[in-house]
C-alpha cells in the first residue's frame, strides 16, 4: 500500500481540541487551572491521610493510592498538551506516543481496579463489620493493591508491544490532544485484527470484570442496609460508601459517555472533547467528593493547615535563615 512506512515513523501530529488560534490561549489557561487543581487536591488528600494516624485504615489506604493514580493519570496527558500549546507545536515523537499510551492505559486500569477493591472494602465493612480488621489485614490489603498494579502493567505493556508490529501510512495526524490507542491503530496501514482483538479482550478484563465486582458488592451492601431496622442506622451505613458510589458513577458515567460519543459520531474531535470529562474532570472532582462528604478527611485537612503546622514552618524558616 502506498505511503506505508514503519521504519521511518518518527513522530505523530496531535491536532488537539481546536484549530482556532484564538482559542489556544483560553485552552491553555483552562487546562492549566484544572491540572493544578487536580494535582493539588489529590496531593492534599495523600498528605492528609499520611499525616493523620486516625486515617491509617484500609479504606484510606486505598483512597490515597487512588489519589496518587489520579495525579499520574492526568500527568500523562495534560502537561504535553500544555507544552504543545505554549510552543505552538503539535508534534509528539513515536517513542513519546508509545510512552504516553502505556502510562495512560496503566493508570486508567489501576483506577478501575482500585474502585473495585474499594467497593469490596465497603462490602466487608458493612456486611461483616466484626471481622473487618481480620479480613482486611495489612498483608491482604497489600495483595489487593499489588494485583491491580500487575494486571495494569501487563495489559498496558501488551498493547504497546502490539503497536510495535504495525506499519503506518504517511497520514499520521491524531484528532485528539493525546495518543489514544484506538486512534493510533486507525492510522495503521497493516492488518490490525490482533490489535482489535486485544482491545476487546482487555476491555472485558478492565471494564466488565471490575464493574461486575462493584455491582455485586453493592447489591450485597444494599441488602445488608435494608435489614437494618432504624433509619439512623441505615443512614450511617450508607454514608460510609456514599462518596465511593459517587466516584464510581462519575468514572463509569464519563467513560461510557466517551464510548457512546465515539460510536455515534464520525467526528473524532467530538469524541476528544467528550473525553475531557473522563481524563481531566473526573480526577479533578474526586478529592472534592471525598473531601466534602467525609468528616474524617475534612478534620485531617484542618489539622494539616492548623496553626501549629504554620508555626512550625515559621520556626523552621527562622532557623534556616539564622
Amino acid at each position: 500500500m502506498e505511503g506505508r512506512n514503519q521504519t521511518c515513523v518518527t513522530e505523530f501530529i496531535l491536532l488537539g481540541l481546536s484549530d482556532e488560534g484564538g482559542l489556544q490561549s483560553l485552552l491553555f489557561w483552562l487546562f492549566l487551572s484544572m491540572y493544578l487543581v487536580t494535582f493539588t487536591g489529590n496531593l492534599l488528600m495523600i498528605l492528609a491521610i499520611i499525616t493523620d494516624p486516625r486515617l491509617h485504615t484500609p479504606m484510606y489506604f486505598f483512597l490515597s493510592n487512588l489519589s496518587f493514580s489520579d495525579i499520574c493519570f492526568t500527568s500523562t496527558t495534560i502537561p504535553k498538551m500544555l507544552l504543545n500549546i505554549q510552543t505552538q507545536s503539535k508534534v509528539i515523537t513515536y517513542e513519546g506516543c508509545l510512552s504516553q499510551m502505556y502510562f495512560f492505559m496503566l493508570f486508567v486500569g489501576l483506577d478501575n481496579f482500585l474502585l473495585t477493591v474499594m467497593a469490596y472494602d465497603r462490602f466487608v465493612a458493612i456486611c461483616h463489620p466484626l471481622h473487618y480488621m481480620v479480613i482486611m489485614n495489612p498483608k491482604f490489603c497489600s495483595i489487593l493493591l499489588l494485583v491491580p498494579w500487575i494486571l495494569s502493567v501487563l495489559t498496558s505493556l501488551l498493547h504497546d508491544l502490539m503497536i510495535l508490529r504495525l506499519s503506518f501510512c504517511t497520514d499520521l495526524e491524531i484528532l485528539h490532544f493525546f495518543c489514544e490507542l484506538i486512534q493510533v491503530i486507525q492510522l495503521a496501514c497493516s492488518d490490525t485484527f490482533l490489535n482489535d482483538l486485544m482491545i476487546y479482550l482487555t476491555s472485558g478484563l478492565l471494564g466488565v470484570v471490575p464493574l461486575t465486582g462493584i455491582l455485586f458488592s453493592y447489591s450485597r451492601i444494599v441488602t445488608s442496609i435494608l435489614r437494618i431496622s432504624s433509619a439512623m442506622g441505615k443512614y450511617k451505613a450508607f454514608s460510609t460508601c456514599g462518596s465511593h458510589l459517587a466516584v464510581v458513577s462519575l468514572f463509569y458515567g464519563t467513560s461510557l459517555g466517551v464510548y457512546l460519543s465515539f460510536a455515534a459520531s464520525q467526528n473524532s474531535r467530538a469524541s476528544a472533547i467528550a473525553s475531557v470529562m473522563f481524563t481531566v474532570v473526573t480526577p479533578m472532582l474526586n478529592p472534592f467528593i471525598y473531601g466534602l462528604r467525609n468528616r474524617d478527611i475534612k478534620q485531617a485537612l484542618r489539622r494539616l493547615f492548623s496553626r501549629e503546622t504554620f508555626s512550625a514552618y515559621r520556626i523552621l524558616c527562622f532557623r534556616i535563615k539564622t
